[in-house]
């Protein structure tokens, strides 16, 4: 079960748009990440890697935790809002819901919840 601090310094980290390093900081090695019903993402390096991938795309993210996120046992969920502004100009503002589950200190299983329209992208002007 994570600690309320723990996951504080989680949602810190994130807020200050560091989430290769969140990702490499409290994940497990095998963790997995998945979007609505697609099939998860598997391994800490891989996530890393698929997150490096979109933050090169970007160039601007501001990263806000809507508060209060939850936590019950080994399960945390967290509010989130991203505006990402691309090379291109154009901005996308994403709205999710984040449901994890924690081994321990580290999350071992998460899955984001959101509407699938919210990524395309509006063009600049």
């Amino acid at each position: 079960m994570p600690g309320r601090d723990t996951v504080e310094r989680f949602v810190a980290r994130v807020e200050e748009n560091a989430h290769t390093e969140a990702i490499a900081e409290f994940y497990t090695t095998g963790a997995t990440m998945q979007e609505n019903q697609a099939a998860p993402r598997r391994g800490r390096d891989m996530l890393v890697a698929h997150e490096a991938k979109v933050m090169a795309r970007a160039k601007s993210l501001t990263s806000q935790c809507v508060r209060p996120f939850f936590i019950s046992g080994d399960h945390v969920a967290i509010r989130w809002i991203f505006n990402f502004v691309w090379a291109d100009g154009s901005t996308t503002r994403m709205e999710e819901m984040a449901y994890q589950r924690w081994e321990g200190e580290r999350i071992a299983e998460e899955t984001f919840f959101y509407d699938p329209a919210q990524r395309t992208p509006v063009p600049a002007g």
